[in-house]
């Protein structure tokens, strides 16, 4: 044929021929299909047929110097050549029976290049259905190369507007109305971590999650060891499915609503198929996937470079720290990293964006490419809806400005002219503060910070928190603490989960029904969610080491937590009461301890064998031999895992040739042992002046058991603050010959520096 492409005849050298979209459908059709990728079958029209449409409706070269409506209106009112309808038509009934529902998709010739991504500046049609109603959704194609907001880009990027013509793709439909869809990435779009695939994935057809109209569910998986590391529940409030007018949004149901969109294996499936077009491409990819509802099947439908994170210089890290917090009014997902202060603008509908003020932080329910003009005139961009691979999340990272979406009421609760601070630098969830809150950004060249021989590592307590430092030169993380995942991710007391049915409140037992429906035994709601935490803590470093300290909590710590209450004693002290070994072999907690173990199991398990573990507040030789028995009778056996003890007891010190034959490690703990070594109260107000690390006492006892944990070849390492807030006691602990030093991500920089 002279004017169509089969996609198993073309490849990404035919992009001048067919677009970037076609291009690479036809790639992958022709390279990946043999490693059991699936891609719906289909065909393009050439940049030629384009040409030809226009010549035979001499609206070239008069339709580049029209107004986008009347270029459009020119396009509508023309009528195809009799060869190229022909073959149009002919390769439609090529692809399957009469009346084949297809989806029409617009392939810019010069697009998704690597620097300029034409995603979303023409139009897709789905669901066409019969001869007719194709060649109407072509010439639709055709017109919307004339856009205003493909004309705009076009300006934008220097793309001569005569040299770009449009090639159409036409492809059997997926009927994903029935099953699900959505986007995945194969780098993290946030922090530009590669080791990840992350998926999106909602039911129905895609546009929803394209458009970011919805809260879709979000997988993350890690490629070297192809393990789940995160799954989140999204709201999926509703889906789009077929109609006799074409699509139409219907409302999700509350069972549908309430369980994940993809099974885990249809994840790990996909996942393997980013990999794999990832690596075909030999670049970081933005993919689009399709789930039959019928067949079952899932389907590759798009794929393109990613042109965000991929494009970022490695070397240079830019941080921002929030130094003080006004008010909070209003939170949702942070996207980019950055902290800007500036003045509210709530623009209600895209008919008002001529109102905007350049400067401002752009206040809106959602964004299409018709807000990008006014979006790159905004200091920030905050939403009512969207997740992650909303159109609002997708511009704001492309113009490198922080963003919080899917706030829920952002445009009620802020008004215009308002002074406000966005917060996007503290994590997953971003902030809005009242007012100017003070901040500091920091830019530094990794390539040029000198080498020391101490190894440093990472205190870390949040899973989200932990992919945004992975640019760090460190050997680890040192100290992860599991209380942050219990408190934020699972929110339940473990003996709450153990012995349900022995709770008295009606309302705790509603509060934990709500939190675990996902799960048959509820139990698996706390190993679960504690055992991903842990994996994503893990796959940051990953192959180094990450030490996992077993729980921490104080008693009145612990109550707090849902179902707390009844399951915890009243102490006048908790800070040296029933904590750290005590609780783990004790009837009261012993079960909950279990639930503990099986996570960290469970992690190793899925592959990340750097995870080890870390008992806290071990006070006797007699409690460490209860806890490492217990360890082994629950699967958790020392030579099988490494298992190290919080050094933070001065009995820790003293017996510690003892300890360092239970051990296979120390990691000093100096805020409690400098408590113990002086006598005072950490949280003491009055005795704080008091309270210093740096004391003689303390750096003797740090002295010794350092020596001790070197001549019996034991590792020792320090994961307390004090080398995070003093560069003298860092200098210290390195003439003391300590084999590690973990620190807060944000000193990290300046520790070695100095250390240095």
């Amino acid at each position: 044929m002279k004017y169509i492409r089969q996609f198993k005849e073309i490849g990404i050298q035919d992009v001048p021929v067919v677009g970037g979209k076609n291009a690479s459908l036809g790639e992958m059709t022709r390279a990946l299909t043999k490693e059991g990728i699936r891609v719906p079958g289909g065909f393009a029209t050439t940049a030629e047929a384009f040409w030809v449409f226009l010549d035979h409706n001499r609206l070239r070269p008069k339709i580049f110097k029209m107004k986008g409506s009347a270029a459009r209106a020119a396009v509508m009112k023309g009528r195809f050549p009799e060869e190229l309808k022909k073959e149009i038509l002919e390769a439609y009934r090529a692809l399957g029976k009469k009346g084949l529902d297809v989806a029409v998709r617009s392939s810019a010739t010069a697009e998704d290049l690597p620097d300029a991504s034409f995603a979303g500046q023409q139009e897709t049609f789905l669901n066409v259905v019969g001869e007719k109603a194709l060649l109407v959704a072509c010439q639709k194609c055709f017109a919307s190369l004339f856009t205003d907001r493909a004309i705009v880009y076009r300006n934008e990027k220097g793309f001569v507007h005569e040299k770009v013509a449009l090639s159409i793709g036409v492809q059997k439909m997926v009927r994903s109305d029935l099953g699900s869809s959505g986007v995945m990435f194969t780098i993290d779009t946030e922090t530009g971590f590669p080791k990840v695939v992350v998926i999106n994935s909602a039911y129905g057809l895609g546009e929803n999650v394209v458009q970011g109209t919805i809260e879709p569910d979000e997988f993350m998986v890690f490629k070297p060891l192809m393990a789940i590391i995160e799954k989140k529940l999204g709201a999926k409030e509703h889906k789009l499915i077929y109609s006799k007018s074409g699509t139409k949004n219907v409302k999700v149901t509350q069972k549908q609503g309430r369980r994940f969109s993809l099974t885990d294996e249809q994840i790990l499936q996909l996942a393997k198929w980013a990999v794999a077009i990832e690596k075909h491409y030999n670049k970081p990819m933005d993919i689009e996937w399709a789930l039959d509802g019928k067949s079952k099947e899932l389907f590759i439908v798009q794929a393109r470079p990613e042109t965000v994170q991929s494009q970022k210089k490695g070397s240079i890290f830019k941080t921002y720290s929030i130094k003080s917090k006004g008010k909070t009014l209003l939170q949702g997902l942070a996207i980019g990293e950055a902290i800007v202060s500036g003045k509210a603008q709530v623009i209600s509908s895209v008919s008002k964006i001529k109102e905007f003020k350049p400067g401002s932080i752009l206040v809106t329910e959602m964004t299409s490419p018709d807000w990008v003009p006014i979006m790159k005139q905004a200091s920030g961009i905050i939403t009512d809806k969207g997740g992650r691979t909303s159109h609002a999340a997708i511009v704001s990272r492309e113009l490198g400005l922080p963003a919080l979406v899917g706030t829920g009421d952002g445009t009620k609760k802020l008004k215009s002219g308002e002074e406000i601070t966005l917060s996007c630098a503290e994590g997953e969830r971003g902030f809005v503060y009242e007012g100017k809150v003070a901040f500091e950004a920091k830019e530094i060249d990794l390539s040029k910070l000198p080498k020391i021989k101490t190894d440093i590592m990472l205190n870390l307590a949040s899973p989200e928190e932990a992919l945004r430092w992975w640019h760090l030169p460190v050997k680890g993380v040192g100290l992860a603490r599991m209380e942050f995942i219990i408190t934020e991710h699972i929110k339940i007391h473990p003996m709450a989960l153990v012995q349900y049915r022995k709770i008295k409140s009606a309302k705790v037992r509603r509060q934990i029904d709500n939190l675990t429906f996902l799960y048959k035994d509820r139990t698996e709601h706390f190993v679960e969610n504690l055992a991903l935490g842990i994996s994503k803590i893990a796959a940051s470093v990953y192959p180094h080491p990450v030490i996992v300290r077993m729980s921490d909590f104080k008693t009145n710590e612990y109550a707090n937590l849902i179902g707390g209450a009844q399951f915890e004693p009243h102490e006048e002290n908790p800070m040296l009461g029933f904590r750290g070994a005590s609780r783990y072999y004790n009837p009261r907690y012993r079960d909950g301890f279990a639930l503990e173990c099986a996570a960290i199991k469970r992690a190793r398990e899925w592959g990340f064998t750097n995870v080890l573990a870390m008992i806290p507040f071990c006070r006797t030789l007699e409690e460490a031999d209860k806890v490492i028995q217990l360890m082994a009778d629950v699967g958790l056996k020392r030579g099988d895992i490494q298992i190290y003890v919080m050094c933070e007891i001065p009995s820790n010190v003293i017996l510690a040739e003892e300890f360092g034959d239970r051990f296979d490690g120390f990691s000093i703990g100096s805020n409690d042992l400098t408590q113990l070594v002086l006598g005072i109260d950490r949280d003491s107000a009055e005795l704080a002046p008091l309270f210093d690390e740096r004391n003689a006492a303390v750096k003797k006892m740090i002295t010794e058991v350092i020596q001790v944990a070197n001549r019996k070849k034991v590792k020792i390492g320090i994961c307390g603050q004090a080398p995070s807030d003093y560069p003298d006691f860092a200098a210290f602990l390195v003439k003391a010959g300590i084999n590690t030093i973990s620190l807060n991500p944000d000193s990290v920089i300046g520790v070695i520096k100095r250390l240095a």
